[in-house]
């Protein structure tokens, strides 16, 4: 398969087979980066132990400082009548009407997803 030139850049900056501590393999990674985003990064760990005996089983759960990446989204409904009632039963954060609109027109825009029904547009 053919590499590009800034892949095979950082290529040459990392040591095959060489085990590093969790600080040098970040400050690696942040070295050797070169997309323009921020890349997704594999995490294996060799703990020794046999998970076939019962007093060797590791489990337990981590919080990440932030997050997973999918932040809960406001949504913000428009609609008449039976539909605003849906639309909060559903788990919309706010739903309205006309009283929605007046408050977009005067500049409210804390949501992330405006959904209208068809009659309000």
């Amino acid at each position: 398969m053919k590499r590009g030139k800034k892949y095979l850049a950082a290529l040459e900056k990392i040591e095959p087979n060489k085990k590093h501590t969790l600080e040098e393999a970040v400050s690696k990674l942040k070295e050797i980066a070169f997309a323009k985003f921020d890349e997704t990064v594999e995490l294996t760990m060799w703990l020794g132990v046999d998970p076939r005996k019962a007093d060797q089983l590791v489990r337990g759960t981590i919080v990440l400082p932030h997050g997973l990446g999918g932040a809960a989204k406001k949504v913000v409904v428009i609609a008449q009548g039976d539909k605003i009632r849906e639309a909060q039963e559903a788990g919309a954060d706010e739903a309205g009407g006309d009283d929605i609109v007046e408050k977009i027109k005067g500049g409210w825009l804390d949501f992330d997803a405006l959904i209208a029904t068809p009659d309000m547009m």
